[in-house]
């Protein structure tokens, strides 16, 4: 199988990990619940194989087009914020399911939408050039939206030292590395075979994050499914919504339909994997129940990726100028 073969295919890949995950909580919860302790570590090498992938040392070539990242920017950092604060206005007395939400719905995906985006049909090499900014972006401005939506809560709910040392070690230091060797790539052939060979492993560590973490969670997303309710009537409100977010910017900046539904698609794509290290660095009152709520996203995002693939090409035009 070729790396191509892979990343188009990786979405079954996910649909088997989160089966056998789910499996495996179910009839093995011991083994399942021993899982806990590698999430940590599995993220952060998901979080270095994935950041691998992203073109950092290219940034200036990803802002060549001024439209397609002015509208990347508008529906990922104004417009899509706007809807999550109005859907979930009705969370205020759940705190811990509204960080969750917050975490994951603010944040747009940096890794699977470029592959979305190629089988949508849209321009998923620009979206690819774009995903430096993207992440680099939502970093610097989820505080902000963190503590103007929480409100009170904020400092009750987002302690600010264990959530700095988990963005320490699970983002910023695997990035740091990622664009280490990246550098260094280009200079050594010796790092640039090791640089290669972490090329075949996103989609494979990817699926290990869905195993572990949702093999060592799913006993408490079906114990508290009565309270995850709420924020799962929000996601599917997200998941008809944001679309035309994504299609409201495009529009705005008369983007021709390929960087359209690329733009699109990045409206509707949420980070969930990149922020649940930082859900898992709650503190304990709120942390399992934020945490669920994260990977409930996951689960809802997933399958209606399967539509949107089809829909998105379907309904975005192609400008007349």
């Amino acid at each position: 199988m070729t790396r191509d073969a892979l990343e188009h295919n990786q979405i079954p890949f996910y649909f088997v990990a989160i089966l056998l995950a789910a499996a495996c909580g179910v009839f093995a919860p011991v083994l399942a619940h021993g899982l806990s302790v590698l999430i940590t570590p599995a993220i952060a090498v998901l979080m270095y194989a994935m950041f691998l992938q992203i073109p950092f040392l290219d940034l200036r070539q990803g802002l060549g087009n001024i439209r397609f990242v002015s509208a990347l920017l508008l529906a990922n950092f104004v417009l899509v914020p706007l809807l999550v604060w109005a859907l979930t206005r009705g969370l205020l007395e759940h705190p811990a399911l509204l960080v969750g939400a917050l975490l994951v719905l603010l944040t747009p995906c940096i890794d699977y939408v470029v592959v979305f985006t190629h089988i949508g049909k849209g321009d998923s090499r620009s979206m690819l050039a774009a995903t430096p900014l993207l992440l680099l972006s939502q970093l610097a401005l989820l505080p902000v939206y963190l503590g103007f939506m929480l409100g009170a809560h904020s400092g009750v709910v987002v302690q600010i030292g264990p959530f700095i040392e988990a963005f320490l070690w699970l983002i910023l230091v695997p990035m740091l590395l990622a664009v280490l060797t990246a550098y260094l790539a280009r200079r050594s052939t010796l790092v640039g075979k090791w640089s290669n060979a972490w090329a075949w492993l996103p989609v494979p560590t990817m699926a290990l994050v869905l195993f572990v973490v949702i093999g060592s969670q799913i006993t408490s997303v079906m114990r508290d499914i009565d309270l995850l309710l709420p924020v799962l009537a929000i996601y599917l409100g997200f998941v008809l919504l944001a679309p035309l977010m994504g299609i409201l910017a495009a529009r705005l900046l008369a983007l021709p339909a390929p960087s359209a539904r690329a733009v699109t698609f990045s409206a509707s794509t949420r980070n969930s994997l990149v922020v649940l290290p930082l859900a898992l660095a709650l503190p304990e009152d709120v942390r399992g129940l934020a945490a669920a709520a994260v990977i409930l996203q996951t689960l809802v995002e997933l399958v209606a990726e399967l539509v949107y693939v089809r829909l998105i090409p379907a309904v975005v035009w192609y400008p007349s100028r």
